[in-house]
């Protein structure tokens, strides 16, 4: 019976060992969706274990089956998972009210024209930002700002946007909310009866790792980099040289524009924006504006991209909205054929402004709309062709190739090729597809920030740092509190927070910790522990550790960096019992190695999400990850041991 039982955990062991490289095979070739690789692991684990029971004792002696379905599905309510989602739910809350925008254009503005500085200030913010936000949203806000970078310093783009990234993963070294994998070695100390880590019980040699990759992506990691240049402008670009909206800013009472004057025939104040027109009452003012100084309820009429006239939406709201209710009004006094219909157009306008004016506040869409050949509108003013009533959305600009405008928005009248810059309503926006008058350009629909938000999302943040860094409550307590409340003060609704859900999370962390189990309740963990020290026998412990540290960096970069973490999890304890090493090193080792993903795109998202802006290929990452990870094990191997006593 005893043989009997030796060979049979022998053979539970071999075929978790078996399912596990199966599943790193399928996560890192990814022909298979990672979602039903996930699932189908925990289908084999739970269809295995049920046909070969592993034997433990119940709660009152009895024999149980250890590794359960229940036990193999526990990972869906695993604290880590829950806190990892609440945190992405934030950190999407933090992206729709444009906290992070704000603050990254703050920190340029303060570095002046100088191009190391001003680079230097965004990797340093986005690496602090990324030691308590989930590393995506902070790529996804940081990435325009370096194209605008290399725009103003005349960079490629390919020099900067992997810094970037690889800024974040090091920036997720720091805390223990630096990253999912830091929360799940956590899990998996908890779920093996050890001493889990607390907030900041990584933070100094995390530092000192930042640090020392700070020093190397700003000196050193340029000059491996290719220069290359994209062929084509991104769809939506928010560059200078995009194409130009003819836009009109009111100037209104509390505007920063008030008495600001141009010098030599420009408008500073405008930032980016063209200086094409003002219309003062009765009086066109053309340039050049030699003697213009601006009053509360001039008109400017100026030519911006995209991207500036969103940036000025944010600061000026209403300012960018064309007055459509005088100008129908004058429509009706000119067009007597019209009246009627104008009138009632002016007074369901009107109806509108009561309700709220929904352009002003709540969820908001910005998208792009074409005016065919075809359409009713040509040769109609915006007031004439009721476009707001008709569409409940407002027009923010009108972008024509073929000549030069210097008209306001409302006087222009429309030809077909004409591109509306519109604001609206997701609803509302996604009804123009049914709009004959009109053609919306299906990829340039995106969603606008609320700003009026942004204090409550900075709030809640703040909140469940402070909470979570000084232990009032557990991290998942933390968290998921600090997800509801953003739900609940209206940062984002029910949608957007499911939307912030990564569904490859969702599936890969319950399946790692799956594994995790399996391979520590079957011996594997210990015999793979063994198997490594068998090599190293004879070698003190900071060898041992600095051995096992670059063999963890190899595999996160080919692997998920969630599912190295929970299954070396146990590898590192037992590694670190058996050379009587101290197992919070070995452990840190873990959440080290796992966000050291630089040699490949597919080892964190961040690196895949740089790619098209930065225009690199595959091989790019290892050319500058590869130094970048020796530098990093050479730094770990000095400091680590002294650090912990080895």
């Amino acid at each position: 019976m005893h043989a009997s039982a030796t060979v049979s955990a022998d053979f539970q062991m071999w075929v978790t060992f078996g399912v596990i490289v199966a599943a790193f095979a399928l996560y890192a070739w990814e022909t298979v969706a990672i979602e039903v690789t996930s699932l189908g692991v925990l289908c084999v684990l739970m269809i295995f274990f049920y046909i070969f029971p592993v034997a433990g004792s119940g709660p009152a002696g009895e024999v149980k089956n250890v590794l359960s379905a229940e036990v193999l599905l526990s990972g869906f309510s695993n604290p880590a998972l829950i806190t990892v989602l609440a945190l992405l739910v934030i950190g999407q809350g933090m992206v729709r009210t444009g906290v992070l925008d704000v603050a990254a254009h703050f920190v340029l503005k303060c570095c002046g024209g100088a191009s190391w500085l001003s680079i230097l200030a965004v990797l340093l913010t986005a690496t602090l930002v990324s030691g308590f936000l989930n590393n995506i949203p902070v790529v996804v806000i940081f990435i325009p700002i370096m194209q605008a970078l290399a725009d103003r310093f005349d960079m490629p783009p390919s020099k900067l946007m992997m810094p970037l990234s690889f800024a974040a993963i090091l920036g997720g070294m720091t805390t223990l909310i630096g990253s999912g994998s830091n929360l799940l070695v956590n899990s998996a100390l908890i779920s093996i009866d050890q001493k889990p880590f607390n907030f900041f019980d990584f933070t100094v040699p995390g530092l000192v790792l930042a640090a020392v990759g700070l020093v190397y992506l700003l000196g050193v990691a340029p000059l491996l980099l290719p220069r290359r240049e994209g062929m084509a402008e991104s769809l939506v670009s928010g560059k200078t040289g995009g194409k130009q909206y003819i836009a009109q800013v009111t100037v209104g009472a509390q505007s920063h524009l008030v008495d600001k004057k141009a010098v030599g025939g420009i408008f500073p104040a405008l930032g980016n924006m063209t200086l094409r027109m003002v219309q003062r009452e009765e009086e066109a003012i053309l340039p050049p504006f030699e003697d213009y100084q601006a009053r509360p309820g001039d008109v400017l009429v100026v030519a911006a991209t995209r991207q500036e006239i969103q940036n000025v939406l944010a600061r000026e709201g209403a300012g960018l909205y064309p007055d459509l209710e005088g100008a129908a009004a004058g429509a009706v006094r000119l067009t007597a054929g019209h009246r009627a219909e104008n009138e009632a157009e002016v007074a369901d306008d009107a109806q509108l402004d009561d309700d709220g004016m929904p352009w002003h506040g709540g969820e908001r869409v910005l998208a792009e709309t074409m005016i065919p050949p075809a359409s009713r509108f040509i040769g109609q003013t915006l007031p004439q062709v009721g476009f707001r009533f008709k569409t409940h959305c407002i027009v923010l600009g009108v972008q024509r190739r073929s000549r030069m405008i210097r008209s306001q928005l409302t006087e222009i009248r429309l030809q077909a090729g004409d591109v509306l810059l519109v604001q609206g309503r997701p609803d509302d926006v996604q009804a123009l597809r049914t709009n004959q008058d009109v053609l919306l350009i299906e990829w340039s629909a995106a969603e606008l920030p609320a700003h009026h938000h942004a204090k409550r999302a900075a709030t809640v943040l703040i909140a469940v740092v402070i909470a979570a860094a000084t232990g009032l409550v557990p991290i998942v307590m933390a968290g998921l509190t600090g997800a509801a409340a953003m739900v609940g003060l209206g940062v984002l609704n029910i949608r957007q927070a499911f939307r912030a859900v990564d569904t490859k999370i969702l599936t890969m962390i319950p399946a790692a910790l799956a594994m995790g189990a399996a391979l520590h309740i079957t011996g594997g963990a210990h015999y793979a522990a063994n198997s490594v020290m068998g090599m190293f026998e004879g070698a003190g412990p900071w060898a041992v550790l600095s051995v096992f540290f670059i063999t963890l960096v190899m595999l996160t970069n080919v692997i998920s960096s969630q599912a190295l973490a929970v299954l070396f999890t146990p590898i590192a304890v037992d590694l670190a019992i058996s050379i009587n090493a101290p197992i919070e090193a070995f452990a840190v080792a873990v959440v080290f190695a796992a966000n050291c993903s630089f040699a490949s795109p597919i080892g964190y998202q961040t690196n895949l999400m740089v790619m098209g802006p930065g225009h690199y290929r595959f091989g790019d990452f290892a050319r500058a990850g590869i130094p970048l990870i020796l530098l990093i094990w050479l730094v770990f191997s000095l400091f680590m041991p002294w650090y912990y006593g080895l």
